[in-house]
């Protein structure tokens, strides 16, 4: 443990404490042990935050590390590293690695090469089944005593709606909840853009939005029958929205994020970019009335969090045909730039719901420790520069792997600074 800290000069921003305004802040011991305007540093180091949004320590509940089995797109080491440039403090780690992480071994594996790597904190996300096949359930218990915090499949939806009761009353022992990629295949057909107007001119088979819709219903009523916890992982049209809202008005455990790519991209980027590959994500983007209404979403609260969706790829992966390339982009360090420059600066979304989204949301949807700067929560910060321009060079990026749709695009907001447990893991330059 480092020494006290005191993040000075900043405009605190903290929803969940209903605070915003000028207060330093001193963390101690990996704590925030005092609040307030003009404190003394004593023996404390200072942290110039003059200009700066000091935040609750951004967390993402959806990120693919890769490691094991394909360290050449990216390490859990490589990818802390990104989520650290992306001001994010916390990162939910997807099982699927090659061995799956269907075991306490493998969280065990995962919790130990953060633990070396000294930066966000990890947390493992356990398959559902034992390797993602669908067929039996994973060991719930062993894995969360490892450090698990949620169950999934990922990107294989749990079709079998019989073990998949079985999974919600399972995973309820352990306080877990079941995240689900709600895509129902005899509907998607496994596509590779959206089915619309734009598909159609394209000549690309495409993804109807009842694909989703569909899997988000039925999963819903299981749930409800089971009582158990759903996260709707990337929901992606307005029609699972309005059935995630209307499930929320009959009380059901129910959350969602949503992804920045599908707050800011529709499917018409596909035909603008010429068939690049790093258009193609799953869910893949959606149309004009999708991306409004989860801003809106996301605006009211019925949207918890907001998720990267972080999918690295080698380039030479990405370099296939837009049909035979695999879905996927990075976003861990453009996360939080692009919707502050594309939502909050535009007037689409409050600037305290913006710190919420990624921070005291995806802290209570997984029952996380932070999302919060009060009086003795964890010393997690993340530090924003609202006002600084830049250009998206993913030559630049700490990720190993470069397949983002966002290269290019000039922003204005970005993490200046990320502070895990009081440490300063990340600080940008210039």
């Amino acid at each position: 443990m480092t020494g006290p800290l005191l993040v000075r000069g900043g405009r605190l921003v903290d929803p969940a404490a209903g605070r915003d305004g000028d207060f330093d802040l001193l963390l101690e011991d990996g704590l925030v042990t005092e609040i307030g305007a003009g404190l003394d540093a004593g023996g404390a180091r200072v942290l110039d935050a003059s200009g700066l949004l000091v935040l609750p320590g951004f967390i993402d509940l959806h990120a693919h590390l890769r490691e094991p089995g394909r360290e050449y797109a990216e390490t859990v080491a490589s990818g802390l590293r990104a989520a650290a440039a992306g001001g994010f403090t916390a990162v939910c780690a997807m099982p699927n690695t090659d061995p799956v992480n269907d075991s306490r071994a493998i969280s065990e594996f995962l919790v130990s090469k953060a633990r070396v790597a000294a930066g966000p904190r990890l947390y493992p996300i356990g398959a559902v089944t034992k390797g993602q096949r669908g067929e039996e359930l994973a060991e719930f218990g062993e894995m969360r005593i490892a450090g698990a915090v949620a169950l999934s499949d990922d990107g294989k939806w749990l079709a079998d709606g019989a073990l998949l009761r079985r999974a919600f009353e399972y995973a309820r022992l352990f306080g877990m909840p079941v995240v689900q990629h709600c895509e129902d295949p005899s509907l998607s057909g496994g596509a590779p853009m959206h089915e619309g107007a734009v598909s159609t001119r394209l000549g690309l088979p495409g993804q109807p939005a009842i694909g989703e819709a569909a899997a988000v219903a039925r999963d819903l009523l299981v749930a409800e029958v089971a009582q158990g916890r759903l996260h709707v992982a990337h929901l992606s049209t307005a029609r699972s929205l309005a059935l995630v809202r209307e499930a929320r008005v009959r009380g059901l455990a129910v959350t969602c994020e949503v992804t920045p790519h599908h707050l800011t991209l529709t499917d018409e980027e596909v035909a603008r970019s010429g068939f690049s590959t790093n258009l193609k994500m799953n869910p893949p983007l959606r149309e004009p009335q999708d991306l409004e209404s989860l801003a809106a979403g996301l605006e009211d609260g019925t949207v918890d969090a907001i998720a990267t969706d972080h999918a690295p790829h080698h380039e030479d992966e990405k370099s296939l045909d837009f049909i035979t390339a695999p879905f996927g982009i990075v976003g861990l360090e453009t996360a939080a730039a692009v919707v502050h420059d594309r939502l909050v600066r535009t007037g689409r979304l409050s600037l305290a719901r913006f710190a919420s989204a990624f921070s005291a949301g995806p802290a209570r949807a997984f029952g996380l420790p932070g999302g919060t700067l009060a009086l003795g929560s964890p010393a997690n910060v993340t530090l924003f520069d609202p006002e600084a321009r830049w250009t998206v060079d993913p030559s630049r990026f700490e990720s190993l792997s470069r397949n983002t749709p966002f290269a290019g695009w000039e922003l204005v907001g970005v993490p200046a600074g990320t502070i895990v447990e009081g440490r300063v893991v990340w600080r940008r330059e210039g």
